[in-house]
């Protein structure tokens, strides 16, 4: 389809309360293989644990069975990115713990796109759509992220958009649950904007990455490709199932 295919980047990311169902499982396997996609870096963000090094040692396994390419420690690139995008912790306020791992995603990203999926979020089967988003992306520069239906709510999906085509709903909206983007719209001073539809967002996550983005896409008319021909679930890791595979595996 392409010349000369873009690279892209896929990504996920970790925390204290979910870093083993993600290493010490297939979870990060088949987060990437659902999207029939053979990318280039495949990456792991590791934020706010208790033993980076134990995290590190899992996350190395991963890297010797090819599931990834690459993962960094969020605290220690978190200064630069903020300082590159013209941030500060303050002015994130709360909103900093639960946006930090993507702005130093963006910041790090040596791709032309960044496929990013919170560690809950996963394709429900496998979808063939990456190379249909980025050919509608680079055909409508307005266009500034694609993601999948969210949780099977496709009529929902529909009511938000006001245009679409046999394969993509169009329409405003972010979420930080899954989004796929152009890096170098993305590494830009464009997240200190706001605008009132964006106070829809949970008021207890303050200035959030996906608030601020939503208000610069508003702001700008920009808007985002959902794609009709499947779904992604979200879905946070219940406690009980944590403290369950952390007994079986004696920890």
């Amino acid at each position: 389809m392409f010349s000369m295919p873009p690279s892209i980047t896929f990504e996920t990311k970790c925390w204290e309360n979910d870093w083993r169902p993600l290493l010490k499982t297939k979870r990060i396997e088949t987060m990437i293989k659902r999207n029939n996609y053979n990318f280039q870096r495949k990456v792991l963000l590791i934020n706010n644990v208790k033993d980076y090094k134990l995290v590190s040692f899992f996350a190395d396994r991963l890297i010797e069975k090819k599931v990834l390419t690459n993962y960094f420690i969020v605290k220690d690139y978190a200064q630069l990115a903020l300082d590159f995008f013209g941030l500060s912790k303050e002015s994130l306020g709360v909103g900093y713990v639960y946006s930090i791992a993507e702005f130093v995603g963006i910041y790090l990203c040596a791709s032309d796109y960044l496929l990013h999926f919170s560690s809950d979020s996963i394709l429900n089967k496998n979808v063939e759509w990456i190379e249909k988003a980025i050919s509608k992306m680079e055909k409508y520069k307005n266009i500034k992220v694609a993601n999948l239906v969210w949780n099977n709510h496709y009529d929902e999906a529909r009511k938000e958009s006001f245009l679409q085509d046999d394969d993509f709903f169009i329409g405003y909206g972010f979420s930080d649950q899954m989004y796929l983007v152009r890096c170098k719209d993305f590494k830009a001073k464009i997240y200190n904007e706001t605008n009132s539809f964006s106070s829809r967002y949970p008021s207890y996550g303050g200035e959030l990455f996906e608030k601020r983005i939503d208000a610069w896409m508003r702001n700008h008319g920009y808007m985002r490709a959902t794609y009709k021909h499947g779904s992604y679930s979200h879905k946070n890791f219940e406690p009980s199932k944590i403290r369950f595979l952390k007994k079986k595996l004696g920890l």
